[in-house]
């Protein structure tokens, strides 16, 4: 009589487990994907790529104008003396030293501008991507590009990409 007890409320304990998962609906999403294709993601990247270019730009007059006058002073250095040589030595490491300053500053600010940018695109995405989540009574939404984060995907899991590109009206 006692086995009988247990092995019903097993019985009722894994069925109960069962409804439980059931009930559990879980979706992902290629968050890598969205944001990519997202219009106001490729605005801010096409924003990124002037910036870019301008430091580049910048950059290479930095770096001709340095090798040009390497090169002037390598060619004069026979013919002037110690003193300006040394003080030509110490110019050109100045200026070495500003064209590296540049480039870290110009890195700097590239990336606090991306930052900048992407901010509100992402916090648009996760909203969307909440309000779609709860429409369709998930209970999870996983990135499905997060290494670490999806152990499997199983056929469940709903896509739910299509229907925050929608949400996001492209």
């Amino acid at each position: 009589m006692k086995q009988f007890k247990t092995l019903i409320i097993a019985i009722v304990l894994f069925f109960g487990a069962q409804v439980a998962t059931a009930q559990t609906k879980v979706g992902h999403i290629d968050v890598s994907a969205l944001m990519t294709t997202m219009p106001a993601m490729k605005a801010a990247e096409a924003q990124l790529t002037k910036l870019k270019e301008g430091y580049d730009n910048e950059y290479k007059k930095l770096v001709a104008e340095y090798q040009t006058k390497a090169a002037q002073y390598q060619k004069e250095a026979e013919t002037a003396g110690d003193l300006l040589n040394q003080t030509r030595s110490q110019e050109m490491q100045d200026m070495g030293t500003r064209i590296q300053k540049y480039q870290d500053d110009a890195s700097k600010s590239l990336q606090d501008k991306q930052i900048e940018l992407q901010k509100p695109i992402y916090e648009k995405a996760l909203a969307a991507i909440k309000k779609v989540s709860d429409a369709k009574g998930l209970s999870y939404t996983i990135d499905a590009t997060s290494p670490g984060t999806v152990l499997n995907i199983g056929t469940g899991s709903i896509d739910i990409l299509a229907d925050v590109k929608k949400e996001l009206g492209f």
